[in-house]
């Protein structure tokens, strides 16, 4: 069940990092720190989910002081621009760490067999006592959708979708374990690499999102009791979701709960016409934050996605389409 220490997720991150000012550096302290999306002990992962768990020893927690202090090299490294995905942005931050800390053997490596196949693509190949061992890494934001609270309780992990509604939990998932982590085995693969692989594991990240209030027993789907969650609602319900403060996350804002600046935030009427006339144009659910303000400053305390009204209808369309329900 969703419990007590998820909600106060935000809370907890600012206190421990509060320190860190860029938004940048504050992202790889999510990306080092957060809590898995998946649990490693469960028996579906077979073994296979890597973790970054105790990765913040002192050394680390001072090399991203010097990084928020002299952000300039990072940046650079990250080179954004309005066209910069979040999955190759995250990837980027963690590259940046495994060399820092000399894990790093290669970092998106493609494999082609002859001119015109590719294969596939190394995430991340890592130098460990035991050998060479490959992680495929993933940053996933998926909304709970159930036609109803019965179908809620079957557990499948299609009904986790996507906001664009192009990807499911159980899709992304049964990609990973089915291609992307057998990428080594592959002849093509195995001729470009210095000695073999001696392990493949999938490392993910992100934040899972609900109705309020709708109990969920995420055990049985193999998520981490402690995983980054928040709530989803459409337009019409929006004034019983947001505070008063409150912004849009922009899509490189997704990581780590956000910090702001008090002139950039918006009062929620403001914000409730914003989505208004985005959703005149644009189908697409936008994530947004609630803040408390602390001096010059909002911090993050509350996130989700306010999605269209007809968008549970198309997304019940999406997982009738993959699930087959036993009612």
């Amino acid at each position: 069940m969703m419990n007590a220490e998820m909600r106060s997720y935000q809370l907890a991150f600012h206190e421990r990092w509060h320190h860190l000012k860029n938004p940048h550096v504050r992202a790889l302290a999510w990306l080092l720190d957060a809590p898995n999306l998946l649990d490693s002990n469960a028996p579906q992962w077979q073994k296979k989910i890597a973790s970054l768990e105790n990765s913040v020893d002192d050394n680390v927690n001072d090399w991203l002081i010097d990084l928020d202090r002299q952000p300039d090299e990072l940046q650079a490294i990250l080179d954004i621009n309005r066209f910069t995905r979040l999955g190759r942005y995250a990837e980027k931050l963690l590259a940046v760490y495994f060399a820092h800390v000399k894990r790093l053997h290669v970092h998106g490596l493609q494999v082609r067999a002859g001119k015109d196949e590719t294969v596939g693509e190394f995430d991340f190949i890592l130098r460990e006592k035991e050998g060479l061992v490959h992680w495929e890494f993933a940053t996933k934001f998926y909304l709970l959708c159930s036609r109803n609270a019965a179908y809620a309780q079957i557990q499948q992990a299609d009904y986790f979708v996507g906001p664009n509604l192009a990807d499911t939990l159980g899709a992304k998932m049964k990609k990973i374990f089915g291609r992307q982590l057998l990428l080594g085995t592959h002849p093509a693969a195995q001729a470009l690499l210095s000695e073999p692989l001696v392990a493949a594991q999938a490392l993910v990240k992100g934040w899972l999102f609900y109705r309020k209030e709708e109990p969920v027993n995420t055990i049985a789907l193999g998520i981490s009791s402690s995983h980054c969650h928040g709530w989803w609602c459409t337009l019409a319900e929006f004034d019983d979701h947001v505070g008063e403060d409150c912004a849009v996350l922009p899509r490189l804002a997704w990581l780590a709960p956000e910090r702001l600046p008090l002139e950039e935030g918006m009062q929620r009427a403001n914000l409730r016409d914003w989505l208004t006339q985005h959703f005149h144009d644009d189908p697409m659910p936008v994530m947004v934050a609630t803040f408390k303000k602390q001096g010059d400053e909002l911090l993050e305390v509350d996130r989700g996605f306010v999605v269209p009204n007809d968008w549970k209808e198309r997304a019940n369309e999406r997982v009738r389409g993959i699930v087959a329900p036993s009612h």
